[in-house]
């Protein structure tokens, strides 16, 4: 498939806070299990090529050359709505977050079933999902990534576009930084090159997300 692009009083406000606030914390605690990409330092053409990757923000809007492409895309909606039902239970979101999801791995000539597998072992497909390592949203993007290339804006990778976008724009420069081998690039993106555990799981993920192409 192809497409283009609340007891009266102060003591008991204490008494329920308490708990909500713990609450709160416990939820942003969920770390996620990523690993973190290693800031390197970049070649001025590389740089200038990522930095305009990233900057355009339009809302997706795929192009289709032919009916049929249109057909298969919204095939693969509806397969793929159906099987992301118990991560995200709004069906408006769950389209919201496929198309953009299709639309940016698509951007960065990335197959959408590796981008979905990337995310359920990143984030297991959690917004606002925190690494030990500080690396942040669907994707994991670490915050230096902001500096580098972005706007400096850390906080916008958890804007479910942006954090898409930089993770696909970051996935595709480190498969042409190995020459096309997604293994070592996948192991790059995790911080742990070479070894095969993370790359691994992305695949095995990935096999979640794949459909028959007819």
């Amino acid at each position: 498939m192809t497409g283009r692009l609340s007891r009266p009083g102060s003591q008991r406000r204490r008494f329920i806070a308490a708990p909500v606030l713990g609450a709160f914390a416990s939820c942003l605690a969920r770390l996620a299990s990523a690993g973190a990409q290693v800031e390197e330092p970049l070649a001025d053409a590389v740089h200038s090529a990522l930095s305009a990757a990233v900057a355009d923000a339009a809302p997706p809007k795929p192009v289709f050359a032919s009916i049929d492409e249109r057909l298969a895309h919204l095939r693969w909606l509806g397969a793929l709505s159906d099987r992301l039902r118990k991560q995200k239970t709004e069906l408006v979101a769950r389209v919201e977050f496929l198309e953009t999801l299709w639309y940016e791995s698509t951007r960065a000539g990335l197959e959408a079933a590796l981008v979905l597998g990337l995310v359920q072992v990143e984030s297991g497909f959690r917004k606002y999902a925190i690494s030990v390592a500080g690396a942040r949203g669907y994707t994991q993007v670490m915050p230096f990534w902001a500096r580098l290339i972005g706007n400096g804006d850390a906080s916008r990778l958890f804007h479910m576009q942006t954090n898409l976008r930089f993770g696909c724009v970051i996935l595709r420069h480190y498969l042409d930084l190995e020459r096309g081998d997604l293994f070592l690039a996948l192991g790059r993106y995790n911080g742990s090159r070479g070894r095969p555990e993370y790359p691994n799981a992305v695949f095995a993920a990935r096999r979640n997300w794949e459909i028959a192409s007819r």
